[in-house]
């Protein structure tokens, strides 16, 4: 495996040869972006078996998980794109006025930012490196790849395989440590797009900055899962138990600790127990080691230093660096197990009333996902709206990262940007507006040139046409708030009333013996179970 990073001088060239191909337009032409997208599909499935072995070298993987959460992700993002390309990219118009469409003729075009920077992380070397391609790609960006330096023999495979299908005036792959990166990201690029730590990532943010260069930052946090007393608790021990597994519980959007109610606390610390020994005893030999020894050791000194109690009874495998899933109980929020993000196969598990889980949560940085169990819909709504994380999955885990044409994105220390299907499109789109007006326009903004005069405010003035109240109050706006939302419901009756009596569904006639209140109340109670 290599060892040798690209020189200064050969990503100075890279740098140049990305900067000469966007101004020449070649990236720019809609042709070229779906060919590009192709090429990599080929890439995909001609190599499909080195990449799942490269994989299985740096990681020790299963093909059949780096097949589930790498693979099958990035393709199926492909598809998505190659077929939507020309409709995302066409041009729209604003949804303003209709006099302004027609004087000003407005459209808004979605076109390139330009060079970007893509640093992929070591976790999923391949799709956190991909799926940002395929984005920037569809956006019409010349790319410079810098994959993770710790999975080399992914990295060495991307350094192959990438010139052979892709296009090498447009996209280039360099390598390098941290070094090498710091002397990168001190190019001026038009956008960066990084996945890993905050730590790094707060690194990559300043050198951005020195550049005014818009970022993309895909990070983590310490991603909590709820567990409620209404909760199917087989279900959530089982969900929870496989996260904590899938690479070793090396993701982003892994639980990082468990908050459960009082009154399934022991119900939840048996399954939990069941299913992580389970996994392991089965799935030992097919489980993703700890990437390399340093976070072996980490993960190996903050159960060490817990002051709670490992339930599981797994050995650990310094040889193998191997952390055996671990359900550690009678944890508070100062043990050393929260002191940051786990990022393994450790799993604390707390005791808390969901209002004290919510103050727990709300105390640490908002993390990239909340995973809520329970079947109180007016208890999860709650937990929702009292708390900030980059997405929430209800009942199960991590599925809101994998939803289609939903945004996938942090928030604060999570990160920000977002992408996936149309959302990473744009994140390397300029949304550039374009007004064409008619020769009416140039007449009426001669009013608004010198000589000023006060007897031309009148037609400057902007009324409140929408009738609120100076004397208004907080509970006046609840109560035209509420009177808002029923008289939408009863709009909607009534069209819906209209389509269906449009139809022939509904017979004045037939009905009318039914008495006006009844056919009233019904009209309602259909609203209200249509509408919710």
């Amino acid at each position: 495996m290599s060892t040798t990073y690209t020189s200064e001088s050969q990503v100075e060239t890279a740098y140049q040869t990305l900067r000469d191909t966007f101004r020449s337009g070649r990236t720019r032409e809609l042709a070229w972006r779906k060919w590009q997208l192709k090429q990599l599909w080929w890439l995909l499935e001609d190599n499909e078996q080195r990449i799942i072995d490269a994989l299985h070298h740096d990681l020790h993987r299963h093909p059949f998980e780096s097949v589930l959460s790498e693979l099958r992700g990035i393709k199926m993002d492909l598809l998505d794109h190659v077929q939507n390309i020309e409709k995302w990219t066409a041009d729209q118009v604003p949804d303003c006025p209709l006099p302004m469409k027609w004087l000003l003729r407005p459209t808004i075009r979605y076109e390139p930012l330009g060079v970007a920077l893509i640093i992929g992380p070591w976790n999923y070397p391949t799709s956190l490196i991909f799926q940002p391609l395929i984005a920037a790609i569809t956006a019409g960006c010349a790319v410079m790849l810098k994959p993770s330096e710790i999975t080399v023999a992914t990295q060495d495979l991307m350094v192959e395989l990438i010139p052979k299908y892709m296009d090498s005036s447009a996209i280039q792959v360099v390598t390098g440590g941290a070094a090498e990166t710091g002397s990168l990201l001190a190019r001026k690029f038009d956008h960066i797009f990084f996945t890993g730590s905050v730590n790094v990532a707060r690194h990559v943010a300043a050198a951005a900055a020195k550049n005014l260069t818009p970022t993309t930052l895909e990070l983590g946090g310490q991603c909590p899962a709820i567990v409620t007393k209404s909760a199917d608790i087989e279900a959530a021990a089982r969900d929870i138990a496989w996260i904590k597994f899938v690479n070793s519980g090396q993701i982003c959007l892994s639980v990082n600790h468990v908050f459960v109610h009082p009154d399934v606390e022991k119900q939840l610390l048996e399954r939990l127990t069941f299913y992580f020994n389970k996994y392991f005893k089965e799935g030992e030999e097919g489980m993703t080691r700890i990437v390399n020894q340093r976070n072996y050791d980490r993960l190996k000194g903050l159960l060490e230093k817990t002051d709670g109690r490992v339930e599981t009874d797994a050995a650990l495998s310094n040889e193998k660096r191997q952390i055996p899933p671990s359900v550690v109980s009678n944890v508070n929020m100062k043990d050393t197990l929260l002191s940051e993000e786990l990022f393994g196969s450790i799993c604390p598990v707390m005791t808390s009333a969901t209002q004290d889980a919510i103050d727990s949560i709300n105390s640490l940085p908002a993390p990239l996902g909340l995973y809520i169990f329970g079947h109180d819909h007016t208890e999860i709504d709650h937990i929702i709206s009292s708390t900030q994380s980059g997405g929430v999955t209800v009942n199960l885990v991590a599925l809101h990262a994998a939803i289609p044409g939903a945004p996938f994105g942090g928030v604060g220390e999570s990160g920000h940007g977002y992408y996936h299907g149309q959302w990473g499109f744009k994140e390397f789109s300029h949304m550039r507006t374009i007004a064409r007006p008619r020769p009416l326009i140039s007449k009426l903004s001669a009013l608004a040139h010198p000589p000023y005069s006060m007897d031309g405010l009148k037609w400057l003035r902007v009324k409140n046409g929408l009738g609120f109240k100076r004397e208004w109050t907080l509970e006046d706006e609840r109560r035209v708030s509420s009177r808002g939302k029923l008289l939408k419901i009863s709009s909607r009756a009534i069209n819906v009333l209209v389509v269906l009596v449009s139809l022939g569904l509904l017979d004045y006639k037939s009905n009318q013996r039914l008495g006006l209140l009844r056919r009233a109340l019904g009209a309602v109670e259909y609203a209200r179970t249509w509408f919710g």
